[in-house]
């Protein structure tokens, strides 16, 4: 219904843009959302129309429960899609083939597995099995990824803080470069799980040992990138505060370290990755609850699907931690916003 106006009253530019605004988003269907509706309404029609045909699993738990989830999904996602006045957010449209990407790869998955056999049990359980260790096993797997992130900080706090302070030292100080720099290329690129005996019988308890090796793991590339980022620094900037009256310790801490900090946040990350492996090794060999320790625990048990749920629970813990990373980089890197030309 378009807007009426008295006669003579010209319309404000912020009334038409605020009415333009709406018609738009009313009729800009999102077909995208679309696709990823029929794709989930597909998975869920799969799910509750077929009987399930794996050997010795015909009775997959919460089969039901999985294809009525996946017809809320689908239902949400044509609500979102329809030309309505409640839009999907531009985020949410981004996101659009990753839905439908989704949507046919649980359909597969679904269809390989519980309802056509092509995939051999219990080495590929279904999507079912997934709902079923989140209903059931939900505890014990949420109590490991609370003692692996536990873990993992520790280690990392510790390999981030050494890493950064030997390469500042070694970036900073001949001296020091001279007697540290050969140790970090000989230790180094030594992997840190192959430290996995030494370290264990070095220190007293298995967390001790994890700690070392993802502290170890951690630290390599802090150090090196730290390094390579205060080595980096253009000398005209230390000419022009000495010139100013600068000490040796504003030097470090107002040049130098600002300056190798975009550095320094690539070893970070590079560090990250690397102590999430060897976080997961190490606590396959010692501690009594982890990640590493449930993924140990499901093999043994031939318990697959708990096994790619804690595959799951690892990949969108890491991910999220590097999120995490990218914001505290942004933070703290907000100085350097609008200083490069492209």
């Amino acid at each position: 219904m378009s807007a009426v106006l008295e006669p003579g009253v010209q319309p404000s530019p912020t009334r038409v843009d605020a009415h333009i605004s709406r018609r738009t988003t009313r009729t800009r269907p999102w077909w995208t959302g679309g696709l990823a509706a029929l794709a989930w309404a597909g998975v869920g029609a799969l799910t509750l129309g077929l009987p399930n045909q794996a050997a010795g699993f015909s009775e997959w738990l919460y089969t039901r429960e999985f294809g009525i989830a996946a017809l809320v999904i689908a239902a949400l996602l044509l609500a979102l899609a329809l030309p309505t006045p409640v839009s999907a957010p531009a985020r949410l449209r981004a996101a659009g083939p990753w839905f439908v990407a989704l949507g046919l790869g649980f359909g597969v998955w679904e269809l390989c597995t519980a309802k056509l056999a092509w995939w051999p049990t219990p080495f590929f359980a279904p999507p079912t099995a997934l709902v079923e260790v989140a209903v059931d096993d939900w505890r014990r797997l949420g109590d490991s990824a609370w003692n692996s992130l536990k873990l993992l900080a520790t280690g990392v706090a510790w390999g981030a803080a050494t890493g950064f302070l030997v390469g500042v030292s070694i970036g900073w100080s001949r001296a020091v470069g001279y007697w540290v720099h050969p140790l970090i290329r000989f230790i180094g690129p030594v992997p840190a799980s192959a430290l996995l005996p030494l370290a264990f019988f070095v220190f007293p308890s298995s967390h001790a040992a994890a700690v070392f090796l993802i502290a170890l793991a951690t630290g390599f590339p802090v150090a090196v990138l730290t390094w390579s980022g205060v080595a980096g620094v253009n000398r005209n900037y230390y000419d022009v505060a000495r010139t100013l009256g600068a000490s040796n310790t504003f030097l470090v801490l107002r040049v130098a370290i600002p300056a190798a900090l975009p550095q320094v946040f690539v070893g970070l990350f590079m560090g990250l990755g690397a102590a999430f492996s060897i976080l997961v090794t190490a606590e396959m060999m010692g501690v009594k609850s982890g990640l590493g320790w449930y993924l140990t625990w499901a093999q043994g048990w031939a318990a697959y699907g708990n096994m790619y749920a804690a595959l799951i629970v690892m990949a969108i813990v890491c991910s999220s931690l590097i999120t995490l990373l990218f914001v505290l980089r942004d933070r703290v890197l907000s100085w350097q916003k609008g200083t490069l030309k492209w």
